[in-house]
């Protein structure tokens, strides 16, 4: 099935409804040699697909390299990017982190492996707490004027600290980020609590990392599994709770004759239409179920199932903002919410 597309945020930018994560390629420890990565871009770009996610440190940074090589004479058709903060050089206390020095070897580092003279998106790929928030979103908008890079995003980061930056550029005239990317799935809600509120808010992408819980949603580490799997017993970390989520998947699954793959991708993208998945793949196949989130649709009985079975403890204030107190101490008994502009059909708390 075709994939369809989104403006990514308040960059222009149109990508595709799933974004295509590479650090599986070249990944000796758990990813695809060049060959089957050659066949999984190909597949993803023949099903319309146009968005590329990697990392200077995904295979110590041969999945960039890779990726470069896979991409020489169509890069443009691509929106293509790539993280920095993580190190380059163990033994170098500066390869590492946001600050300026870090960011300009990294990205150059990085536009060398991918063999390309610009990025699309440049995120940072996680806060360091040491940098100061003002000197990284200027570091960052020197690379957008010097034309390295055309657009912002940041990983790994909490929300208050997003929202001062977006509030530091919008004040200097700088460039601020155009998306967030943080892990989500049906195991890992916790950016329902103060994240998509906040990128709903300020009009933000959203970009999902790790929406299958590293594989954990497919089934694999259930009792008596014997499927291959990438995380030992202790790293997997199934509780009872994240169990009975996993089940319920499978049983959607079953009634829609469907991967849980594809269930696990459907639920997010029906129960957060603005997110944006990354799909990983070691093989072609691995893609194929994946891509079929876009082929099923889930029913209002299996989608609140699913919630159901994976639901967090928001904590306040959006608990209270839910609860029966708290709805008639801001509305009165009538409860007529208010539309907004940030978000017409959800308020904040119900995001």
């Amino acid at each position: 099935m075709p994939i369809d597309f989104r403006v990514l945020g308040p960059s222009g930018l149109r990508v595709s409804r799933l974004c295509l994560g590479t650090a599986t390629f070249g990944n000796r420890d758990w990813g695809c040699d060049e060959s089957e990565s050659r066949n999984i871009l190909d597949s993803y770009a023949n099903a319309g697909g146009n968005f590329l996610d990697c990392a200077n440190k995904y295979a110590d940074g041969e999945s960039e390299v890779v990726l470069g090589r896979l991409l020489a004479g169509k890069r443009d058709r691509f929106v293509l990017g790539t993280k920095y903060t993580a190190t380059l050089d163990d033994t170098d206390l500066n390869s590492s982190g946001n600050h300026r020095k870090s960011l300009v070897r990294s990205l150059d580092h990085s536009l060398r492996n991918l063999q390309t003279d610009y990025l699309d998106l440049l995120w940072v790929h996680a806060w360091d707490g040491v940098t100061p928030i003002e000197m990284l979103m200027r570091a960052l908008d020197d690379q957008v004027l010097a034309g390295k890079v055309l657009s912002v995003g940041i990983s790994n980061a909490p929300a208050w600290m997003i929202s001062f930056a977006q509030a530091s550029a919008q004040g200097h005239g700088w460039s601020p980020f155009v998306a967030v990317q943080n892990e989500y799935n049906l195991l890992q809600r916790g950016a329902e609590r103060e994240l998509l509120p906040m990128t709903s808010y300020l009009g933000l992408g959203f970009v999902a990392w790790a929406p299958l819980a590293q594989g954990r949603l497919t089934g694999k580490y259930r009792p008596g599994s014997t499927e291959a799997r990438r995380l030992s017993a202790k790293e997997a970390g199934m509780s009872e709770a994240k169990h009975a989520a996993v089940a319920a998947t499978l049983a959607v699954a079953g009634e829609l004759d469907a991967p849980a793959t594809a269930v696990a991708l459907r639920w997010m993208m029906q129960h957060q239409p603005q997110i944006i998945p990354i799909i990983g793949a070691r093989t072609v196949q691995q893609l194929e179920q994946s891509m079929g989130s876009l082929a099923i649709e889930l029913s209002d009985s299996q989608l609140e199932r699913l919630n159901a079975a994976s639901a967090i403890d928001a904590g306040s204030p959006t608990s209270f903002m839910r609860s029966e107190p708290g709805r008639d101490f801001m509305w009165g008994r009538q409860r007529t919410v208010p539309s907004t502009t940030a978000s017409p059909t959800r308020p904040w708390w119900e995001l």
